[in-house]
């Protein structure tokens, strides 16, 4: 059995996909669970209590966590550390391995210009700090050798129906919806952004490769990373859409934020747009000889799914 812990979002639904090359007993876990393979298993649980996570767990040979609360730092404080703990404590008692999907929050801010697994874990922001926490608490059993656990560590992300996607909602959807699209800070660096769908089937490919684990991994993502201005050309060309956008000031994201709840949050995360923010994974593409999707065709894929 290999079972996704907040399976409802889009890594959990591409991630069900790309398992079922490897196994036909899936379980999918959340609060309210849809089957993607017709064999899928649907569990029903509050990830909030420790109980629930543990039932979910039991029978299980790896779990995959994939969950994605909502972007505000009380909830993020109020309810990682606690998850993590308890998915760390069943998977321990179930003897289950655990792979954990993870941003790049933790790396400090020096890193942005190019992100590798060595980077140094000093993070600036306070929702970094709870991934620092986090992703420190698996690894600390990992070194201790108590648990078998690997993490994916993914770029801003892009995709086909992504709903928590920056730049799919800044750009793709502004141009969908007749409206300009908005860039953070600057049209001028570049910015790596990870393709969904290649994200989901790398994370199964390593939680199905022995070998993989005890080990932090990125995400297969393209190296030529655009600046916002060529994000929102490429669009506008795919769409046949006027590339006229507008550049949101660290000035405007704040007075906006006075208002708009994910603006507020989104400030202290402005050191990602504010230079060049490259994410390389070298490391995964050369192990598993994978070509990362081009931004070309990812866009494509995007625009085709409407």
């Amino acid at each position: 059995m290999q079972t996704i812990l907040g399976a409802g979002g889009t890594i959990g639904s591409d991630l069900a996909k790309e398992l079922a090359a490897y196994t036909d007993k899936i379980r999918l876990v959340s609060r309210n669970p849809k089957k993607v393979n017709e064999s899928d298993e649907l569990y029903t649980a509050d990830l909030g209590d420790p109980t629930a996570v543990e039932e979910a767990i039991k029978g299980s040979e790896v779990v995959y966590i994939t969950v994605g609360f909502e972007y505000l730092i009380k909830v993020w404080r109020d309810k990682w550390p606690p998850l993590i703990k308890a998915v760390i404590a069943a998977c321990k008692k179930h003897n289950a391995k655990l792979v954990f999907f993870d941003n790049v929050y933790l790396y400090d801010s020096a890193a942005v210009g190019h992100f590798t697994e060595n980077s140094p874990i000093n993070p600036p922001s306070k929702k970094g700090k709870v991934r620092a926490e986090i992703a420190n608490m698996i690894m600390d059993e990992v070194k201790a050798g108590t648990l078998t656990a690997l993490i994916a560590r993914a770029a801003d992300f892009y995709g086909p129906n992504n709903q928590k996607s920056v730049l799919i909602e800044t750009i793709y959807k502004n141009l969908k919806n007749g409206k300009k699209p908005t860039l953070i800070v600057s049209d001028k660096y570049k910015h790596s952004y990870t393709y969904t769908p290649d994200a989901a089937k790398a994370t199964a490919l390593l939680g199905n490769t022995p070998d993989a684990y005890g080990q932090v991994w990125h995400l297969p993502t393209d190296k030529n990373a655009l600046t916002g201005k060529q994000w929102v050309e490429l669009f506008a060309k795919e769409m046949g859409k006027d590339p006229k956008y507008m550049v949101l000031s660290s000035f405007m994201i704040g007075l906006i934020g006075l208002f708009v709840p994910f603006m507020k949050e989104l400030h202290e995360m402005l050191y990602q747009y504010d230079r060049d923010y490259y994410f390389d994974s070298t490391k995964f593409e050369k192990r598993f000889n994978f070509t990362p999707t081009s931004y070309e065709e990812g866009a494509k894929a995007v625009v085709a799914t409407g």
